[in-house]
């Protein structure tokens, strides 16, 4: 994944079954879609903060036991496929490789906040006067 984090492909199960869609009578016989399953929980190269990570983003993606599964059918040959599974594990893994920064909380200046209350007067106004039938302006 990067120079700290890798997954060994022996964690990595692959399984071949035949893809759906056209493809005529090739599709019958050739498993070309590629199933990658990974099991997040036991695997033991992913960091206790990165595995928590990747649970709660991906929390959507994982069965009860933890495991990731993932598939692939957009090629025609399998090992595209078994590539294209693994480049989208990569991009997950990467996606929560890094800690997020710890947000900083700041105020609006004050005249940000003038600006703001000027802008809803002035577009209240422009409202009120297509109400009316006319254009006026506030003074402001």
């Amino acid at each position: 994944m990067n120079e700290d984090l890798r997954i060994p492909l022996r964690e990595i199960v692959f399984r071949y079954v035949r893809s759906s869609g056209p493809g005529g009578q090739n599709v019958n016989k050739v498993a070309s879609k590629a199933m990658l399953r990974w099991s997040t929980t036991a695997s033991p190269s992913l960091p206790d903060d990165v595995r928590r990570r990747f649970a709660a983003r991906f929390a959507s993606r994982l069965t009860n036991a933890g495991d990731l599964v993932l598939s692939c059918d957009a090629h025609r040959d399998r090992e595209r496929n078994r590539d294209e599974c693994l480049e989208r594990l990569r991009a997950m893994v990467a996606s929560v490789a890094t800690a997020p920064k710890p947000r900083k909380k700041t105020r609006p200046s004050r005249s940000a906040k003038e600006r703001r209350l000027l802008a809803k007067r002035v577009q209240s106004d422009r409202k009120l006067g297509r109400k009316l039938g006319r254009s006026w302006d506030r003074d402001l």
